[in-house]
């Protein structure tokens, strides 16, 4: 092994992560977040501190709940710079008083090699199987997990697709993560499956079709809904649902408003009464299956309880389609001309389904070295944390405390401040997190007591202030450092 070259005169190293760059004067580094100025090394995103509409950080016994604390500054981690190589304490670690309590919030981004994001995807389409691998230029990032309700959900990144592959996927897979923590469009294939955009906040597009509603519910809960709207309108209805398709005049909704038998018979396995599991395959058609015509999901009625005449609506889960029909003298359903009324129906169905998004989580281990720039005592900000001393934000965002060993964290990336992450190429993300408790209790974990300073100290004219971590913020405020140092 050869020793790394030493710097040459015109270049500085950053130590703020593993890769340890040199950079040459008026150049930025690998990460694009450190540059050389002038032969020190700055960093190019400025401070961000929220103002008003912040996220709770106070935890004091007799706390309210109340989670904007006036207009009380919190400084979030975005832009502060990391602890690497976590000998050293945090960024920042910041004292003020609140409401006559001195309380820390320790300032750090983390260097995550062990996170990932959970996607939710609000569709009825069907976009691949179980356990089938999502792909960004044909590399492996990720796969699709379980259908949920209305929503297939996604796992992509962790460390294995960061760390433990080819570096064209490590690359790929935190290139994804990071636009995707950003609030930007990715575009994902799935193995046998679909093409789909994804931005947090923004309709799924799935294979070029931008997605408009989510079902209501399945097809057993939309008899349930609406089967008093229906009564009088037909004799028998339909909802189409890939995984539970219901049939009015089985259901007990049905039963309970004299619904008589109408001798209709179901293709796929009867649950329960009125409910049927596997009537079609899974795909991008009718409630999510891969029908096209509703009636390859009937069998021919039975003559004992069927008669001409009788009405049928078959409907989706989200109501954009819908067909009524009647049976000719043979019980075959024909076509026909829908009612005012019932066409209102069907319409109601769309009015009480919500707007189909996606939704980014990203889920990280604050594990490891990171807490050492916290303490000199690193389990005891675990302990801390767990016993709800210690309140965890992320970019002054509530986060979810997994239960268990460690801190795992997972936040919701519409919470934070846009442009909340960065990456660095070893590879890996770069989040803010924030840790905030008494003084008293940070003293008592170990903590880097000799560091803190006061807020007003932080509140200078270079940071980044923000009313909330929900307000717009045009990007060309974050890129300020970025537009000075265009290379590397």
């Amino acid at each position: 092994m050869t020793d790394t070259p030493a710097p040459t005169p015109d270049k500085i190293r950053c130590d703020a992560c593993p890769v340890m760059c040199y950079i040459a004067e008026g150049r930025a580094g690998a990460c694009d977040r450190y540059a050389n100025h002038g032969g020190a090394l700055v960093r190019l995103d400025p401070l961000t501190v929220l103002q008003s509409g912040a996220p709770a950080v106070a935890l004091m016994a007799d706390w309210d709940g109340d989670l904007i604390q006036g207009g009380r500054p919190f400084v979030t981690a975005v832009g502060a710079g990391t602890t690497y190589p976590d000998y050293k304490p945090a960024p920042f670690i910041v004292s003020q008083q609140v409401e006559g309590v001195d309380m820390v919030t320790v300032v750090t981004e983390g260097i995550f090699s062990y996170c990932g994001v959970k996607v939710k995807i609000d569709t009825d389409r069907h976009i691949g199987a179980e356990r089938a691998l999502v792909r960004v230029n044909g590399e492996p990032i990720g796969h699709v997990m379980t259908g949920e309700y209305g929503s297939a959900m996604l796992s992509l990144g962790g460390v294995l697709h960061l760390t433990g592959g080819t570096k064209a996927e490590g690359r790929v897979t935190c290139d994804a993560l990071l636009r995707l923590c950003n609030r930007e469009a990715v575009e994902v294939t799935v193995d046998a499956g679909a093409t789909v955009v994804i931005q947090a906040g923004q309709a799924p597009i799935i294979n070029g079709v931008t997605e408009r509603l989510m079902r209501v519910g399945c097809g057993s809960a939309t008899i349930g809904m609406f089967a008093q709207q229906w009564r009088g309108l037909v004799d028998e209805v339909v909802v189409v649902d890939d995984h539970i398709t219901g049939v009015l005049s089985e259901h007990q909704a049905g039963k309970l408003l004299d619904i008589p038998p109408t001798g209709i018979r179901m293709k796929g396995r009867r649950s329960t009464p009125g409910r049927y599991f596997q009537v079609a395959h899974p795909g991008r058609g009718w409630g999510g299956t891969d029908v096209e015509d509703p009636l390859t999901i009937l069998k021919p009625f039975e003559a004992k309880h069927a008669w001409p005449g009788l009405r049928l609506l078959m409907i989706s889960t989200t109501g954009e389609q819908w067909a009524y029909y009647e049976l000719d003298d043979s019980l075959t359903p024909r076509p026909a001309d829908a009612s005012a009324a019932l066409a209102a129906s069907a319409a109601l169905i769309g009015e009480n389904c919500e707007p189909s998004l996606c939704s980014v989580v990203f889920m990280a281990g604050a594990g490891g070295s990171l807490r050492a720039g916290v303490t000199t005592n690193p389990v005891r900000l675990t302990q801390s944390v767990k016993a709800a001393l210690t309140r965890v934000t992320c970019g002054g965002a509530p986060v979810h405390i997994w239960p268990g060993g460690g801190i795992t964290v997972m936040v919701d990336v519409l919470d934070m401040p846009v442009n909340a992450f960065g990456y660095v190429p070893t590879p890996a993300l770069v989040a803010p997190i924030e840790f905030t408790l008494r003084l008293s209790d940070y003293a008592a974990l170990g903590g880097h007591v000799d560091h803190i300073r006061p807020v007003a100290e932080v509140l200078t004219e270079d940071i980044r202030l923000l009313p909330g971590p929900d307000a717009a913020l045009d990007a060309r405020h974050f890129a300020w450092g970025r537009q000075l140092f265009g290379g590397r």
